[in-house]
């Protein structure tokens, strides 16, 4: 056993599963927070969406909303929510405190980088949000508020939305790592997160917004960060290989500039919170 733990592939992956299980500990240490947090996205749906557009649309079956029936367009925010806890649930307050507090101290010398420990943190995270999702999911299955499709197209999408994770989780690290330069980095992440769900189809479907502008939205990623994946869920599965080649594309520079802006930022590091 003392050999195979020797192997650094091995050692790295038990760091990693650590990382991912002390996450796991932190989220689950606290009952009835967990509770709230699978049950508490649903009832907010069907307190402010169900009820809202069911009064938008009144009982007039035939009334169309930029191409949306009531059923569609109840459907649309049902699958907003399962995309959003998938593919933007996470936030990046804990590095920027792990900066201003000093606690990033430890990481330069530990045997586990920073972005590794953070990393691993958010796969936790994720395993959390899945089965949220999955749950929240069933529930809005059962309710007839979404369709689901097959289940080849449910594991294609939701690759999808764990693919746009990943690049949202980049977005969140590189706000995080600002802390370097400022005192706080709060203010910057609601605002791209308030940014990001009015481009993103979050508040309402794109199809609101004039040609011109939905046109523009195709060049720039918020798009693809939730009303695509809603879109590829709810059957425009053609809208896939756009989707990943799009993420893909604003995925690089954004990882440039998160390892440009380490560089620079560990340079200047003094450890003032500590």
């Amino acid at each position: 056993m003392q050999k195979i733990v020797n192997f650094p592939f091995i050692q790295e992956v038990i760091k990693w599963w650590k990382t991912i299980q002390y996450q796991w500990t932190i989220s689950l240490a606290y009952r009835l927070n967990f509770f709230l947090e699978i049950t508490a996205p649903v009832l907010v749906f069907f307190f402010v969406q169900y009820n809202l557009w069911s009064a938008i649309y009144g009982d007039d079956p035939e009334l169309i909303i930029k191409g949306y029936t009531k059923v569609q367009m109840i459907s649309y925010f049902g699958w907003t929510l399962i995309v959003g806890m998938i593919s933007r649930g996470h936030m990046s307050g804990n590095i920027a405190e792990d900066i201003r507090l000093g606690r990033i101290s430890a990481h330069l010398v530990y045997p586990f980088d920073f972005w590794k420990y953070h990393a691993a943190n958010f796969l936790g995270f994720q395993g959390l949000q899945l089965f949220i999702a999955t749950f929240s999911f069933s529930l809005l299955a059962y309710f007839d508020i979404i369709t689901p499709p097959n289940i080849g197209h449910i594991l294609l999408a939701s690759a999808y939305c764990l693919y746009v994770s990943i690049f949202w989780f980049v977005i969140q690290f590189a706000i995080g790592i600002l802390a370097f330069w400022l005192s706080e980095t709060w203010i910057l992440r609601v605002i791209f997160n308030l940014i990001t769900a009015f481009l993103a189809g979050s508040y309402f479907p794109l199809e609101i917004y004039p040609d011109w502008f939905r046109e523009v939205l195709t060049f720039l990623p918020f798009s693809y960060i939730q009303y695509y994946p809603v879109k590829i869920f709810m059957g425009d599965i053609h809208l896939l290989p756009k989707s990943i080649l799009m993420i893909s594309l604003w995925m690089i520079p954004t990882i440039l500039f998160t390892r440009f802006a380490w560089a620079r930022g560990v340079k200047r590091y003094t450890a003032a919170g500590m």
